[in-house]
């Protein structure tokens, strides 16, 4: 397994090794040692699967103490432009993002560590996406930053699809005003 670096160096991409031939390939999709040794002691303890429809954008999200989550993302059919964005008002990276294309074909999984929004935007017709989480999903503190907040500067490749959104995530709040919800 590969480990990519990213700008935001504690947020990574792991690229499995595929063995391939023409009856198709193996790859290990998850080595607890691996993690250990790029990440350190995290547990996961929920596996999540979303299926989207090209144009649907899903994010910004990220949940507040005592329930924030990193996440282990992947993509096992389509392809999504998948965004993490560092909300820790001390990093030095604060505000800054880091956007990468996830695909059933390069089998990359992108890790986003807590503390980090997380986004993504389905590019392929249908898209299937797998995360594993180290907290459990608790709506009362899940906070959506505004997907199109120009503070962020995120670059999303938006020129030819037409968007669907929740309601949750149109009403995004404005990354400005993040510091107001604890």
């Amino acid at each position: 397994m590969k480990v990519i670096p990213t700008s935001i160096p504690d947020i990574l991409i792991f690229e499995p090794t595929i063995f391939g031939d023409e009856r198709g390939y193996f790859m290990e999709s998850f080595r607890e040692d691996k993690i250990k040794e790029h990440i350190g002691n995290v547990n996961f303890v929920q596996d999540n699967h979303s299926q989207s429809q090209r144009g649907v954008l899903r994010g910004i999200h990220f949940q507040t103490s005592p329930y924030a989550q990193g996440k282990l993302v992947r993509v096992v059919k389509g392809e999504v432009f998948d965004v993490a964005v560092d909300l820790r008002p001390q990093s030095k990276f604060y505000g800054r993002s880091v956007a990468v294309l996830l695909s059933a074909d390069n089998k990359r999984q992108f890790w986003i560590p807590e503390g980090f929004g997380h986004g993504f935007l389905t590019l392929s017709e249908e898209a299937e996406f797998l995360y594993k989480t180290t907290n459990y999903y608790s709506p009362e503190h899940e906070v959506t930053v505004s997907w199109e907040d120009a503070t962020l500067g995120i670059d999303w490749p938006i020129h030819d699809l037409d968007l669907s959104l929740s309601e949750k995530d149109t009403q995004g709040i404005p990354f400005n005003e993040l510091t107001k919800t604890g």
